[in-house]
């Protein structure tokens, strides 16, 4: 879809409408300013906008796609800018408009009894969780980002974390959404209902859409009881087909009390213990691979833990578990997931790195470790694979880093190849190329590789029908 960009005098004219509507917060045009909202949140990528517009209310956010539509005006929304797939960067070429949600950020209700909490696009997440927290609840979502990360960027991107296993990605935490549609008309459907079976579910239309269809600006979530006991274990694995045995041993042992099961390779332990301060290995010796795991109950002194117990035992005996440690204090527990945070930071210290966001079938994550390693090796001898993440949902970052000496550029310059190839060999064993990160436009290319026409045609129709003018963060996720 080609759009005509509109002239300066357009953008001018834009810029003094919307400083009357929005107030002298509402429009950043100082690019000293502007400058970290234009930055991809790893660096690689640079984007540019002729100011942003920061409505603080929703009536607000449809009168500024009103305004933009009748300009001609394309429009990208952004929520923390957390994201890795430039999803949320304005191309000079695309002469768009930034729409930053942060000043939409209000808690408007919590709810305990209907087990909901409807909140603003602009909300942090760790905001979430703790407005959730203080009538005793719930709100699961974790994510690294979790302190930055806006609950519209969640929505948009259909955000994962690590507690998919149990409670389900971003879509299954979702009761109602509110939006902006890109002629400025709000579609209302909060609600607290979990039941309404009265036609298309439209609220799915725009979780995971990128903001290619139009803004949400609130949304009704789903909240769950606070765990009273919760446990962490770091366990060491025989072989990689131990993983997917051992977290389906310790899911039936508990009846579905796993919450959180990640997979954690010997070379990021090696890293982390290398580079970042304060780091131990929970084991007395070191293994290729560990799984980092936590369990809760709804009530205290449940068991739970001798049930664990239990379960190693077994895996134990079975020779699947070589060693195990079980956290004996919530601090040592928060250490164990210390370490698994820190695995971003420990590989960035190593030289350059190349970065997956694939699934597979739980089933087939180790066929896919291994067939993954021999192909990037062929490809580039002496490479690091560095696979770490959600066993439990069949995510893995499969990142890779640089041989020891290579010189970065040469390295990174190969990333289109090592993509390609890593993304075959999910694709083959029923995998997708992007499981939580999305598609952005860094994946534009390879997702239209593996999606059939018929999916393509049938996003591209949905695409047209709610915004004809192509004006929504235009050469995201669609090639329009």
């Amino acid at each position: 879809m080609t759009r005509p960009l509109p002239d300066r005098a357009a953008y001018a004219a834009l810029q003094a409408e919307l400083e009357s509507l929005l107030g002298p917060k509402g429009v950043i045009a100082d690019p000293e300013t502007l400058a970290p909202y234009l930055l991809e949140s790893r660096g690689l990528h640079r984007g540019s906008t002729p100011f942003m517009a920061l409505p603080s209310t929703r009536e607000e956010v449809a009168a500024t796609l009103r305004l933009c539509a009748a300009a001609g005006i394309a429009v990208v929304p952004q929520g923390g800018n957390t994201g890795r797939v430039s999803g949320a960067l304005i191309q000079p070429d695309d002469g768009a408009l930034l729409v930053n949600l942060k000043r939409l950020n209000k808690v408007r209700q919590v709810d305990p009894l209907d087990n909901a909490i409807t909140v603003e696009a602009g909300c942090i997440l760790a905001e979430v969780q703790a407005a959730a927290a203080a009538v005793d609840r719930l709100f699961p979502l974790s994510l690294g980002a979790e302190g930055s990360c806006q609950i519209g960027g969640n929505l948009s991107s259909n955000a994962g974390g690590i507690h998919v296993l149990r409670y389900g990605n971003m879509r299954d935490l979702v009761l109602g959404i509110e939006a902006a549609l890109p002629n400025g008309e709000i579609w209302d459907g909060l609600s607290s209902l979990r039941k309404d079976n009265t036609g298309y579910d439209l609220k799915d239309l725009f979780i995971g859409a990128e903001g290619t269809l139009g803004i949400i600006t609130a949304a009704t979530l789903k909240l769950f009881p606070q765990p009273r006991e919760s446990i962490s274990l770091f366990v060491a694995l025989a072989d990689l087909e131990a993983g997917p045995e051992v977290l389906s041993a310790v899911q039936a042992a508990t009846g579905g009390g796993l919450s959180a099961c990640e997979l954690i390779p010997g070379i990021a332990l090696d890293f982390t213990l290398k580079h970042i301060p304060g780091s131990v290995d929970p084991l007395a010796a070191r293994y290729d691979w560990h799984l980092l795991m936590e369990a809760t109950s709804g009530r205290p002194n449940s068991g739970l833990r001798e049930t664990l117990e239990e379960a190693l035992a077994t895996a134990f005996e079975k020779d699947r578990v070589p060693d195990a440690a079980i956290a004996a204090s919530e601090s040592q527990a928060k250490a164990f997931w210390q370490l698994r945070e820190a695995l971003v930071e420990a590989q960035g210290r190593e030289g350059a790195s190349i970065k997956h966001d694939i699934s597979v079938p739980v089933s087939k994550v180790p066929t896919f470790l291994r067939q993954a390693a021999v192909a990037v090796e062929a490809l580039v001898p002496g490479i690091r694979p560095y696979p770490f993440g959600h066993l439990g949902d069949g995510n893995i970052h499969y990142n890779l880093s640089q041989p020891p000496g290579m010189d970065p550029a040469d390295f990174l310059a190969k990333a289109p190849t090592l993509h390609g190839k890593v993304h075959d060999i999910a694709v083959a064993l029923g995998g997708a190329i992007s499981a939580e990160h999305g598609i952005g436009r860094a994946k534009l290319a390879e997702n239209r590789r593996f999606k059939s026409a018929v999916e393509l045609d049938l996003m591209r129709r949905v695409k047209t029908a709610i915004d004809p003018d192509g004006l929504m963060n235009p050469g995201k996720l669609l090639d329009l």
